[in-house]
């Protein structure tokens, strides 16, 4: 069935500051950028959007995030997991990380267990929901995949991916042979042609080391997180883990802002190290305030500014973790803002990106070539003497902020 909204009418975004330092305008004809000229140099038949006081960015992709458990961290009980309760909060969740600027999510859903498929079935829902919006992707996580008990999280699994999952999931560290619960997923991986994402600690570098000879050469890619545990190894250790995974081709998908459920250790792994090695290092959110992590924001750009405030990365390679990394990782097209890529676009009142990681409150976000989600702030101070001799900054709306769009 056509997406409606691939007839949105055709966006001129004018007087954007890229990350480059230029100012430009973008035109933007259905989903994909269809030029890119020197402010005031380009005219559209559709809408002008007046973006000056913006940087703008390709948009951010949510690597890691729990759908099925979100905004679940203030129930007075246990929380429900019928299909139309989970898909209520799938469908929040996303567009709350929509207007954070993530136009495309991977949703780990648990399968088996009590839940069935239960909670599959109402992420799936919010999915369709939400197309044209954003992109949500479902992981399907069994618990046990191994001896007597985990025929049935096997079975689960192989009936998740035929209602509609996308990738295959699974938390090894849980099974009591973490060994055959890998093997599992990778064989049915293998099988369907998905993807893998898998949570684990990683603090034993023997099951690190077999899993990356599991994972070498499977395509369309392993991912595995959050690895906090890397942190915990001896450097030599770490570092030998480290030259396995890249020869792999595995990603390593860390959690700067907390947790999240399947695994026990909070922190990060060790970026720099990993990515000196050669392994693609993505930054996700995470728990978005269940029980894992009550406060849990699911921000890429709080994601990104942790990774260069705590892990020092330059602004440059901390947004490449939630934006273009991210999105090579999901298996999503690249994103430049030039002619023919898509328009997946994320526009940040600020002058540059270490400001724009730093105080990121003004979001304009653009999915498939309109804009689907606004968020705007305003700074003001008392007036005085002063502020007014120091001719101190205010960010309020003035007549160069964005005043039109759909």
């Amino acid at each position: 069935m056509p997406d409606s909204h691939s007839e949105a009418p055709a966006l001129l975004l004018s007087g954007a500051r890229l990350a480059d330092g230029r100012t430009v305008d973008v035109r933007i004809d259905g989903p994909h950028i269809e030029a890119v000229g020197t402010a005031g140099s380009l005219t559209t038949r559709g809408t002008r959007l007046d973006l000056r006081g913006y940087l703008l960015l390709p948009a951010p992709a949510e690597a890691h995030a729990h759908a099925d458990t979100a905004l679940t961290g203030t129930a007075t009980g246990p929380p429900s997991y019928r299909p139309e309760d989970v898909r209520r909060r799938a469908t929040e969740a996303a567009l709350l990380q929509l207007s954070h600027g993530a136009t495309a999510v991977r949703a780990h859903v648990r399968v088996g267990d009590v839940q069935g498929l239960g909670s599959l079935e109402g992420v799936l829902g919010a999915r369709r929901s939400l197309r044209g919006l954003t992109e949500l992707t479902a992981v399907a996580v069994p618990r046990l995949l191994t001896g007597v008990a985990g025929a049935d999280g096997l079975a689960a699994l192989r009936d998740a991916l035929d209602v509609g999952a996308g990738v295959v999931g699974g938390c090894p560290d849980l099974d009591p042979d973490p060994a055959g619960h890998t093997e599992a997923v990778l064989e049915l991986a293998a099988a369907n042609g998905l993807p893998v994402d898998l949570h684990t600690d990683g603090d034993d570098p023997a099951r690190l080391a077999r899993l990356a000879a599991m994972a070498g050469g499977l395509r369309p890619g392993v991912c595995l997180g959050p690895c906090a545990g890397l942190s915990r190894l001896p450097a030599d250790e770490a570092a030998h883990i480290a030259d396995r995974l890249a020869a792999a081709a595995v990603t390593v998908v860390c959690l700067p802002q907390g947790g999240c459920s399947g695994t026990l250790l909070r922190g990060s792994p060790p970026v720099r190290l990993l990515r000196a090695a050669g392994v693609r290092v993505v930054a996700g959110g995470g728990a978005l305030r269940d029980s894992s992590n009550p406060v849990g924001r699911g921000d890429p750009l709080e994601a990104a500014y942790l990774l260069a405030s705590q892990d020092g990365l330059g602004p440059e390679q901390a947004y490449d973790a939630v934006s273009a990394t991210a999105r090579a990782a999901l298996g999503l097209p690249g994103v430049r803002i030039e002619a023919g890529f898509p328009a997946e676009l994320l526009a940040v009142r600020g002058e540059g990106l270490a400001g724009a990681l730093s105080l990121a409150y003004s979001r304009i976000v653009v999915h498939r070539g309109r804009v689907v989600a606004r968020t705007s702030a305003v700074r003001e101070y008392c007036d005085s003497e002063a502020a007014a001799a120091l001719d101190l900054p205010r960010q309020g709306r003035t007549d160069s902020g964005p005043v039109s769009g759909p």
